[in-house]
């Protein structure tokens, strides 16, 4: 299932459709434009990069949503952050 992500926590009104939250099973995976940035799988979130200011909101609103800390870029990448080579594995599974 994909649904836009709405705003809960941000100051803006809307995302404009930027943003999406694709549900698949016990995983939910957040797009940001055209890439998959974040996903959420049996409790643990993982973060593939912030790459812009207005990712780096959707990032936010997408934790928060789903009862995540949050805070500035490196500190969510130092929490949530994978590395460049898992990645590269992650992507190789699919």
């Amino acid at each position: 299932m994909i649904t836009e992500l709405t705003t809960q926590h941000d100051s803006r009104k809307s995302f404009y459709g930027k943003a999406k939250v694709i549900v698949e099973g016990n995983k939910i995976s957040l797009q940001s434009y055209t890439t998959i940035v974040a996903e959420i799988s049996n409790g643990v979130a993982k973060v593939f990069g912030t790459y812009s200011p207005t990712t780096l909101r959707h990032i936010k609103e997408f934790l928060q949503q789903n009862n995540f800390e949050i805070g500035t870029s490196k500190q969510i990448m130092e929490m949530y952050g994978v590395e460049e080579w898992k990645i590269l594995i992650l992507y190789k599974l699919y």
